[in-house]
């Protein structure tokens, strides 16, 4: 008897285990102050949630993450047709690569910008991410879970339907986004990094967002910075090294309390 696995199912589950680790790697890296964006003291003393509480939060979030993907999955098709679908030229997929790239940062900036404009949405939802002041990898996905609903799991449904990509395709754009979406909280700076060499959009970037000075800036993700460039959210940074070993992300514009 042939044991097959299906595309549909190594689209829902490999996210989830490429999350955890990608994120063990970054754990690793962590106890090394030289290529950190805060001290390991300010990680453990700054941040306002347990990190078992932040394990279980981003639980929850994969356990709906999972359920919508295979509603998602259900719906608009099977594996023959995924089969059929999965002969694609390159420039095909990266077509759709790219569209549901655009997708995923148009929803998520408008989405990540009113939770924060909306004194409500803040206060009883998108507040919960920001209780990790100083970011790490696995806190990524630490959100209330009607965010993790509406930004993340309908922002990437969103992607899947109006890219027109296969279940299988699915597979290697959805560890990519989760990778990249890891490494734009792991709160470090590594060299070599081809994350922070080809996207502007990098931890350091988003670390600035979760600075008290920030809150109202760098609301793009996981991608680009197109949105806060064209709409004046955007705060440009220096990094720079500091005497006892990491670095320091300092923003460049003033900000202005309203």
């Amino acid at each position: 008897m042939e044991f097959k696995i299906s595309d549909e199912f190594l689209g829902t589950v490999a996210p989830l285990v490429v999350y955890w680790i990608y994120s063990g790697f970054y754990v690793l890296f962590g106890s090394n102050e030289k290529y950190r964006l805060h001290s390991k003291k300010d990680e453990d003393e700054k941040n306002l949630v347990s990190k078992k509480t932040v394990v279980k939060g981003v639980l929850l979030q994969q356990a709906v993450q999972a359920v919508v993907a295979i509603i998602l999955f259900t719906v608009t098709g099977s594996d023959e047709s995924s089969t059929n679908n999965g002969n694609n030229s390159l420039f095909d997929l990266g077509r759709q690569f790219f569209i549901a790239m655009v997708v995923l940062d148009t929803w998520q900036y408008f989405m990540h910008r009113y939770m924060h404009q909306n004194k409500f949405l803040y206060r009883h939802i998108h507040s919960q991410h920001h209780r990790l002041i100083v970011p790490y990898a696995y806190g990524a996905l630490y959100n209330h879970p009607v965010e993790g609903l509406l930004l993340d799991t309908v922002g990437g449904a969103l992607a899947f339907l109006l890219s027109g990509m296969s279940p299988r395709a699915s597979i290697f754009f959805f560890s990519f986004a989760t990778i990249k979406t890891v490494d734009d909280h792991c709160g470090l700076w590594l060299p070599g990094n081809l994350f922070h060499i080809f996207f502007r959009n990098n931890s350091a970037y988003h670390d600035v967002h979760h600075q008290l000075y920030g809150t109202k800036y760098n609301y793009s993700q996981p991608f680009f910075v197109v949105w806060d460039k064209i709409l004046g959210t955007h705060m440009p940074f220096t990094l720079e090294k500091k005497e006892n070993g990491g670095f320091e992300v300092r923003p460049v514009k003033v900000v202005k309390d309203d």
